[in-house]
């Protein structure tokens, strides 16, 4: 892809925070959280008083899973995707179908009217659905279930795919800071968790294996590619996330899955190319967000950073608050670097918001680790960096987001014990993406110049001649089509 494709070095996530389900969402919709409403994995509904998470649909339910597992579907999104506005174009003819372990990585980029959306449950080690797409899972994809393929990989194990002594990219194997789930270094016996865990199989790179495997089934059965209408198979890594929060992105395990992600790429690659033909498709490879390296390994090298744990300051807020206002749990949430306040509470003790928004301003403003704590109806009012100011509105959706916005030091997280690491940030460590273009209408070339997630969309748009998403704000870049 990078020999033969376009590569846009410089691309950049525009909002914060950076997390999985804005991202999946922005790029296929070419939006932002202000605009398409998906502001976080899970928000605070301010109006109804509880967390939702970013595809929770209590009017589905689960195909292929539990009895007891909560429906899931693109509802919550507010705009279309590039996906949907193909199935529009092509009076929907042309198919749709997406494809990750995580379910909101399958069914947000799939979008609205999509053939069918496709995600691992850990119960069962099968893909499943939901009633969203269909009554019943496919033939095929019982086929594939009943495979049980994640226990063949378990029987596998998994050890380094070259020699270790090759493996320049990473830190030694078996850091105190790295997590010991599935075992405490190379070589990882993952027997044990034949027929027991099929969780397990997310942090090993075995979980982008079975995705790529399906993808090809998907592709496969649902004809995609053989006619004349125009498919998209919408597919998402989810393994990478997973080694990356545990281990880090400087630890072996990550360097032996990226290593191994290139060959399954290559591969699927390959596939399409005898499938569907060569240079009758177009593929572009980017990301949901970056991550920040693990704190452990920042202090062994010297460089700052830290952990600051939301819980725990939420915790102490409301103490400190009931000190001051007399009354108990005035902050509700601390989502996604977030303050949300109780206001019924706030209502009924006629107490002064103004007043509760300054304590709690004032208060994180001394925290270790914090840069800015800003309340975010006045974001474009205070002296704010101008990325930032515009990454944190793009990022502000009123129903959906807190009252009190908290900014980390750089290289400070999130975090609740001694290992992994995470990401959220508006940091260039977080939010530098890689954006990678190869196929038909693809030239061949690099870019330098800043390109944004936003882009994708609109870019995906001008080379099918379709309408871009309508909540795209993304531009064309135009340096990529032929």
């Amino acid at each position: 892809m990078l020999n033969q494709g376009f590569s846009c070095e410089n691309t950049l996530i525009p909002y914060a925070p950076t997390v999985t389900a804005p991202g999946h969402t922005s790029i296929y919709t070419g939006s932002v959280p202000a605009i398409h409403g998906i502001t976080g994995n899970f928000w605070w509904e301010n109006d109804k008083g509880y967390a939702l998470y970013c595809t929770e649909d209590p009017l589905v339910k689960s195909v292929g899973g539990g009895a007891d597992d909560n429906g899931q579907s693109p509802r919550n999104m507010m705009v279309t995707t590039i996906c949907d506005e193909l199935r529009l174009a092509t009076n929907f003819r042309g198919k749709v179908v997406g494809v990750a372990l995580k379910d909101r990585g399958g069914i947000l980029p799939a979008g609205h009217s999509a053939n069918a959306a496709y995600w691992y449950d850990i119960k069962t080690g099968n893909f499943i659905s939901s009633t969203y797409y269909m009554n019943d899972l496919p033939t095929w994809v019982k086929d594939f279930n009943g495979k049980k393929i994640p226990d063949k990989y378990y029987e596998q194990g998994w050890n380094t795919l070259y020699p270790v002594n090759t493996y320049i990219q990473s830190t030694g194997d078996s850091k105190k800071y790295e997590s010991t789930g599935i075992g405490k270094g190379f070589p990882y016996d993952l027997k044990k968790f034949i027929g027991t865990s099929y969780s397990a199989i997310l942090s090993t790179p075995y979980g982008n294996t079975l995705t790529a495997e399906f993808a090809k089934a998907a592709l496969t059965n649902e004809q995609l590619g053989a006619d004349g209408e125009t498919d998209f198979l919408a597919v998402s890594f989810s393994s990478t996330d997973y080694i990356g929060h545990g281990f880090g992105p400087n630890s072996m395990e990550q360097e032996d899955d990226f290593l191994r992600l290139d060959k399954e790429l290559g591969d699927l690659l390959d596939f399409i190319d005898t499938k569907v033909g060569k240079d009758q498709y177009t593929a572009f490879l980017s990301a949901d967000h970056g991550v920040s390296q693990v704190p452990g390994f920042l202090a062994e090298n010297k460089l700052p950073g830290g952990t600051i744990n939301p819980e725990n300051t939420k915790k102490e807020l409301n103490e400190d608050l009931f000190k001051k206002f007399g009354k108990n749990s005035l902050i509700l949430s601390s989502l996604n670097y977030q303050f949300s306040l109780n206001q019924a509470a706030i209502d009924s003790a006629k107490l002064d918001k103004e007043k509760i928004l300054d304590e709690i301003i004032d208060y994180l403003s001394w925290q270790p680790g914090v840069a800015r704590a800003f309340r975010l109806d006045e974001m474009m009012e205070g002296p704010l960096n101008k990325t930032m100011r515009e990454m944190y509105a793009n990022g502000y959706y009123p129903k959906r987001s807190g009252q009190v916005q908290l900014v980390l030091e750089p290289h400070w997280i999130e975090g609740m014990g001694a290992t992994g690491t995470t990401h959220g940030a508006w940091n260039p460590y977080d939010a530098h993406i890689p954006l990678v273009w190869y196929g038909w209408g693809i030239k061949q070339g690099k870019l330098n110049r800043e390109t944004y997630m936003t882009d994708i969309a609109a870019t995906l748009a001008a080379l099918l001649h379709i309408q871009m998403p309508s909540g795209c704000v993304g531009h064309v870049i135009t340096e990529v089509l032929k």
